[in-house]
């Protein structure tokens, strides 16, 4: 069984299986809602059901509140349409490039830092990868479960993957490429999912806010603006623990070296005697205030990285004056870890 789903603004009209989700039939609509993790955690593909009714799926509480939902709102990644529905919601002014399939080889394995590793992954000779720059991969698992990981190279290098993975204790897959992935391994893939991507259609300057191995699409993004000699000015912020997880911050500095417009500033929350770290200190997203005192109107964030920060970048910077719809942003949402009975 089918139904049929309007988006109300827009008034684009698309069919759903009843064993899609809302947001799955959209993708293979070609309708480009925004969306991030998939799974239910991250919000960001949360809207308004006019009329009909959907089974809510699971998700995680932090994603979407119980006074939400009882005011007809819903996570379009995991909510089943039960009827025909009307929905409310931001649509993306962009080409939906269709996921697909392939398998990929591990060429290489190169460690970052002590828990961040680059994983590059070659696809087949006749295979190259259409995405646009932030946009994520998902691993398809043997035990049928999928993990999504950011690309970190621009789109021009559409033959050669690169991802930025940190080691998660009792992580399945971490742990498994980290500890036993042997060379040469063959992996399925399918890719490319995330509306989380450069709106090239802007000249806004462009403050960039990653935590963690959430430079890895920023890392895209960047590459790409580059690669296309976008010249808006970029100022980019990098969050961390300690020193010794900033994992690459050479390049970064590179760029900031050789391109007037762009700027680089570290920032750990928790430096250690032995970083004897001269820089910025405290939360990342506090530092963008501070540098910001006049506020964020005039400006594009790009934010990626861990929840919680996400979530408290967000709504600081709307409070400063930032248009709504000029925060981009991909949550990482990380797998529960399997626990260990040894």
């Amino acid at each position: 069984m089918s139904y049929q789903i309007t988006i109300q603004s827009s008034g684009h009209i698309y069919s759903a299986k009843a064993s899609e989700t809302v947001l799955e039939s959209a993708i293979s609509a070609g309708v480009n809602i925004p969306y991030g993790c998939r799974n239910g955690t991250c919000g960001s593909c949360k809207g308004d059901i006019i009329s009909g009714t959907v089974d809510y799926g699971d998700y995680a509480a932090s994603a979407m509140s119980d006074a939400e939902k009882a005011a007809g709102k819903a996570l379009f990644c995991c909510a089943h349409p039960l009827s025909d529905l009307t929905i409310a919601c931001r649509e993306i002014d962009a080409d939906v490039i269709p996921p697909r399939i392939m398998p990929a080889r591990v060429e290489r394995k190169v460690q970052l830092s002590h828990d961040v590793m680059a994983l590059f992954l070659k696809l087949p000779s006749t295979e190259h990868l259409k995405f646009m720059a932030g946009q994520y991969i998902e691993f398809l698992l043997k035990d049928g479960k999928r993990r999504a990981f950011s690309l970190a190279n621009a789109p021009y290098v559409d033959n050669m993957l690169e991802l930025h993975l940190r080691l998660i204790p009792g992580g399945q897959f971490t742990e498994y490429v980290f500890n036993e992935m042997p060379d040469k391994a063959i992996l399925r893939i399918e890719a490319p999912f995330g509306s989380f991507f450069l709106r090239e259609d802007s000249s806004k300057p462009i403050i960039m806010v990653a935590g963690g191995t959430g430079f890895a699409p920023i890392k895209s993004i960047i590459e790409h603006m580059l690669h296309k000699n976008i010249q808006r000015d970029i100022t980019l912020y990098w969050g961390a623990r300690t020193l010794q997880d900033l994992y690459m911050p050479a390049l970064p500095e590179a760029w900031a070296a050789e391109y007037p417009h762009i700027k680089f500033i570290p920032v750990l929350s928790d430096a250690t005697a032995e970083d004897n770290w001269q820089g910025r200190t405290g939360f990342v997203h506090q530092a963008v205030l501070d540098d910001c005192v006049t506020g964020l109107a005039d400006y594009e964030v790009y934010c990626c990285g861990a929840p919680a920060m996400v979530e408290i970048a967000h709504a600081s910077f709307v409070k400063a004056g930032l248009p709504e719809d000029e925060f981009f942003s991909d949550a990482f949402n990380y797998a529960k870890p399997v626990a260990n009975n040894k």
